[in-house]
This record gives structure tokens, sequence and C-alpha cells, in this order.
């Protein structure tokens, strides 16, 4: 007997972080998470599994409109027609709450209800599920401890939509540990919520299979769901089912040493070469960020935006559609120490120390403090809250750190170091 572990698949959430590129493949990211479970329920079908679990968030919230249950409906009569069943976890995102409308769904599709642990009995494979959805978005409650006993001599599998007792990134919903899991007598435990795929413990088993595909920079690497084989009421081996359609990476690339903007752009362009060649046949969208002492410091900051050009001109190259840069991050430093500027005694070594001189001054950081919160204002939205190192300390207010960030490459471009 074999079943599919999903979850967070959050249908219609668009990925973020490529839309303001011209070119950029704009219907993939609209479409990402459909054609992603789509292609989970061709695998279900090709694997001629028994069943489907989603351990909630399938949904992101109300729908616009009906087109996303609709989708969802479909793809459930595919795995009817399959002879697989599914059963289905609401979690915070598609609690009772946060729906507005609902559609009836094929007779091969079981839900959990939300006001009591449940149990859904698939009896010709002496299966039994254990779960409760959220009925709310926020759950606070421990819901594991009024789970049912497990049925002898059947597979138990507990449904549970958790990030335990704490996952970074994740909200502390229905929490709990692997004690109070461990205490139900259940061979497997198919979590949701915490988008990074764990095996916490194999005995029992306990699950996060990650969300079906990655929606934004901060979700990186493969994702997908899990195979699950059992026999009688144990489990035999769990494996990972890759499902996303686009790869999001972040990458490193150290230009520690290079002497000129040509020797860092083809470092970055092999680094960015290999993470395509890694990916598993899926397009990549790629977050470089340059860092270590270069000579090219001078020429690197400040113009993100031209080298971040100059990489996805190289990166066509890859194949149509195969590498984006959603964005470029410098955090290089200068080829040349403090001590060798203050050395120089020249105009250099002069600009070096008004700039710690004015880093010291209080009348100027009150000046500086003034003009710098008028610009920030003045910019759109989405750039003041931006993760940018200089934007952050200019929101922040950390203006030493402003000053330290900019004066190193304002000495790089007089000096042509």
């Amino acid at each position: 007997m074999r079943f599919i572990h999903a979850a967070d698949i959050h249908l219609d959430s668009p990925l973020t972080g490529l839309s303001a590129y011209a070119g950029a493949p704009v219907d993939l990211l609209r479409t990402a998470t459909r054609r992603a479970f789509e292609g989970l329920v061709d695998t279900a079908i090709s694997e001629d599994v028994d069943f489907m679990v989603i351990a909630g968030d399938l949904y992101d919230g109300t729908w616009k409109d009906f087109n996303t249950g609709l989708f969802f409906a479909n793809q459930m009569a595919r795995l009817r027609h399959a002879d697989i069943r599914a059963v289905v976890l609401h979690g915070n995102h598609d609690a009772e709450s946060e729906i507005s409308a609902r559609l009836r769904l094929p007779d091969n599709v079981r839900v959990f209800e939300s006001r009591k642990p449940d149990t859904i009995a698939l009896d010709d494979l002496r299966v039994a599920l254990h779960g409760q959805s959220f009925r709310q978005r926020a759950v606070s409650d421990n819901l594991v401890k009024h789970y049912p006993e497990p049925r002898a001599g059947w597979l138990n599998i507990g449904v549970l939509h958790t990030a335990l007792a704490g996952r970074e990134g994740h909200e502390s919903y229905a929490p709990c540990d692997v004690d109070d899991l461990r205490s139900r007598g259940y061979a497997y435990w198919a979590l949701g919520h915490v988008h990074e795929h764990e095996v916490v413990c194999e005995a029992p088993w306990v699950v996060f299979p990650g969300n079906l595909q990655g929606r934004h920079a901060r979700e990186t690497g493969p994702r997908g769901a899990v195979l699950v084989t059992a026999e009688g009421d144990a489990v035999l081996s769990v494996s990972r089912v890759l499902a996303d359609v686009l790869r999001w990476e972040h990458v490193r690339v150290d230009v520690e040493g290079c002497e000129t903007l040509g020797e860092v752009l083809a470092r970055a362009d092999v680094a960015l070469g290999r993470v395509e060649s890694l990916a598993d046949g899926r397009p990549v969208a790629a977050r470089v960020t340059l860092h270590g002492r270069t000579a090219a410091h001078g020429e690197l900051f400040g113009r993100e935006q031209h080298v971040r050009a100059e990489l996805q001109s190289k990166a066509f190259e890859l194949g149509v559609d195969r590498v984006w840069i959603e964005k470029l991050r410098v955090d290089t430093t200068p080829a040349w120490s403090d001590d060798d500027l203050a050395a120089r005694g020249d105009a250099v070594a002069e600009l070096r120390a008004i700039l710690h001189e004015a880093a010291e001054d209080p009348e100027f950081m009150s000046t500086l403090d003034k003009e710098l919160g008028d610009m920030l204002l003045k910019l759109a939205p989405e750039v003041r809250a931006s993760d940018d190192p200089l934007i952050s300390a200019i929101r922040e207010k950390r203006l030493r750190d402003v000053v330290e960030q900019v004066g190193p490459a304002l000495v790089a471009r007089v000096s042509g170091a």
C-alpha cells in the first residue's frame, strides 16, 4: 500500500520577486502552484497510489473567484477516475473562517471536520486517518491531546497542521511536541504548516513534506511531497517526490581577488551555470550575493541594476527562461585596508580622513538624518521596505552604517581601486 502526503499547496498564490522585470516568465509565475499540484496528481496516478493526504493550506485564503475551487475539483476528479482517494485537512490559510465559498467535491474526497477530532476510515485498506481541520485561522490549543485512540491492527495516520514546538518563520499554531504525537500510538504523522521538508523522527514517522512550490526567494531548493510505502500497520519507507516547476536559489559568489568588474562577472557566470545544472531541469530564480575583498568594489557599489542586467544577459545563454536573477546584492569590501589609505598622504587619504571626521560630527549626522529621512519618504513603498543593506540602514537610522557603506565605495571610485 502506498500514499502521497502533501501540504501547503497554497493554490493560486502568485510567485513574487520577478514580475517587475521585462521578459520574466509571467505565466509561469502566475500558474506555478497549479502546475506543481497538477504534476503531483500526475505522479499519484503514475505511481498507482491508494490515496493522497493533504495536511492543510490547500488554499491561500479565500478565493478571488470560483476558478480556484474548480481547478481543485477537476484534479480530484482525475484521481477519482484512477480509483485514488483523497483526504484533506484545512489549516490556517484555508480554515472555515478564511474561505467564504466552497464547492461540492467528487465523492473520492473526504475532509476532516473542524468541531472536534475525527477519524476517516478507509475500510478496504484498513487505514485510519485521524485529524481535525482548523475552524479559525489561529489555533492555540494542543489538538493532539484529543485525537482518537488508534485502531488495533490498522495503519493509523495522524494528520495535523502545526509547527510542533516552534519553527522559525512559522506561527505556533496547534502547538505540541513529539512526545505528544508519540503518545497517540500512530505509525505515521502527516504534518503541514512548515514549508521546509523535514523528517522529524522515524519512531513513529513524523514528517513535514514542505510546500509543493517555493513562492519567493526565502523558499529555496527542491520542493514537493513524500511517497509513503506501508504494509499492515507499519510504515516501510518514506521517499521524497519533487513537484516544483520553478526553483529559487541563493547564489553566493566569492569575488575575493578579482581585479576588474569583468572578472567578477565571469566568476558569477560560472556560479549561475552550476546552479542551473543542479536544478533537476527546472528554471531557476536566483538571488545573487557578491562578497569578498576586491579591487572592483568601487565599480560594483551603487550599480546593482547594471551588474544584474549584465548577469541576466549572460544567463540567457543557458537557455530560454532557464535562469532569472531575482535580485543582486553587493556585499564586497575594498581590496585595501584603512591603514593603507592613511599611509598614502594624498587626496584619497584626505577624503578618507574627512569621512571619518563626518561620522563623529553630531551636527553633520543630524543633518544627514533629516536629508535621508526626507529622501526615504519620496521612494516607492516597495523600495522603502526592501532588505537592501543601505536602505535598511537609512530606514533604521543606523547612520554610522550608512557612512561606513558609502565611504569605502566613494574612496574606491576616487582612487580607481
